[in-house]
C-alpha cells in the first residue's frame, strides 16, 4: 500500500507574521512549523503503516527551506520526500497549489492521499478537496477516524454535533483534523535516518499536465486587497454605573447585540 501525505510548513504564528508588499506573506522572514492538521495527517498514515504495512511518502511545495519539515516527518517514520519549490511557484493562492501539487502527484504511484483539512495560514479548507479533482478521485473530508478494509477506506467524518460514516474505494483523498490523534514524537534514530536520506526536489519542469498560466501568483485569481500583521481595536464604550445598574446595562447590550 502506498500512501503519500501533503504536508506545509506555515508560520509559527506565535513568533509573529510579516508580509510582502504584495500582500502575500513573507514565509523566509519567519520561525515555521509543521501545520497542525497535517501533522495529524501524517500520524494517521504512520499507524496504518504500523498495522497494515505502507510506504508513507511525504509531500510539500515551499521555499528551499521547506525540506526542514519533510526532515521532521521522516524522523517520525515516513519512508520518503519530496519538495516542490521553484520561483515560479512564488505567491501561490488554493488553485495554483492544489495545480501545483496535483501536477507533482501525477508522477507518484498512490493508493490513499492524506492532507490537512487546512492550514493556519490561509484557513480555507480548500486544497485538498481542489486536489481530488484535479486528481479525479474520490475525497472524504474533516475525517476524525480513518480505517482501511480491503481496497476501501473507512472514515468518520466530523458533521457539526455527529458524524459521517464513509467508504470510499481507493485511490482516493482524504482530509484530516488535527482532533483525529496524538502525534507521536520525532526519536533520537529516526532523526539521524532522516538525515541520512535524500530529498526528492523537484521544480516546474516536472509537473505533469498543468499550464503556466495556473501557476504561482500570476495564475492565482485570488488577489489580496490588503494584509496587516495587527488588527487595531477600537476604544469601546466606558460607562460608569452601580452594580444593578451594570446588570440592566449588559443584558440591553446583549439582547441588542441579539446574543440573547
Amino acid at each position: 500500500m502506498k500512501i503519500v501525505v501533503c504536508i506545509k510548513q506555515v508560520p509559527d504564528t506565535k513568533g509573529g507574521v510579516k508580509f510582502n508588499p504584495d500582500g502575500t506573506l513573507d514565509r523566509g522572514a519567519m520561525l515555521t512549523i509543521m501545520n497542525p492538521d497535517d501533522k495529524a495527517g501524517l500520524e494517521a498514515a504512520l499507524r496504518i503503516k504500523d498495522e497494515y504495512g505502507a510506504e508513507v511518502t511525504v509531500l510539500t511545495m515551499g521555499l528551499p527551506k521547506a525540506e526542514d519539515v519533510l526532515r521532521e516527518a521522516m524522523a517520525m517514520g515516513a519512508d520518503n520526500g519530496i519538495l516542490v519549490t521553484d520561483r515560479v511557484l512564488g505567491g501561490a493562492d488554493t488553485w495554483a497549489t492544489s495545480t501545483t501539487i496535483a501536477g507533482a502527484l501525477r508522477n507518484i504511484d498512490y493508493d490513499l492521499i492524506i492532507t490537512g483539512r487546512q492550514a493556519i495560514d490561509g484557513d480555507t479548507a480548500q486544497v485538498g478537496p481542489q486536489i481530488s479533482e484535479h486528481l479525479g478521485i474520490p475525497v472524504i473530508s474533516y475525517a476524525q477516524d480513518i480505517k482501511i478494509e480491503g481496497d476501501s477506506v473507512i472514515v468518520n467524518r466530523q458533521f457539526e454535533d455527529r458524524h459521517h460514516v464513509l467508504k470510499a474505494k481507493m485511490p482516493c483523498l482524504v482530509t484530516a483534523l488535527s482532533e483525529l490523534n496524538v502525534p507521536r514524537y520525532m526519536t533520537p534514530g529516526g532523526i539521524f535516518d532522516a538525515f541520512d536520506k535524500d530529498i526528492t526536489v523537484w521544480g516546474r519542469k516536472d509537473l505533469k499536465d498543468v499550464d503556466d498560466s495556473d501557476l504561482g501568483l500570476a495564475g492565482s485569481p485570488t488577489k489580496i486587497a490588503k494584509a496587516s500583521d495587527k488588527v487595531r481595536k477600537g476604544a469601546g464604550e466606558k460607562v460608569t454605573l452601580d452594580a444593578d445598574e451594570a446588570v440592566s446595562y449588559i443584558m440591553d447590550k446583549l439582547v441588542e447585540k441579539h446574543v440573547i
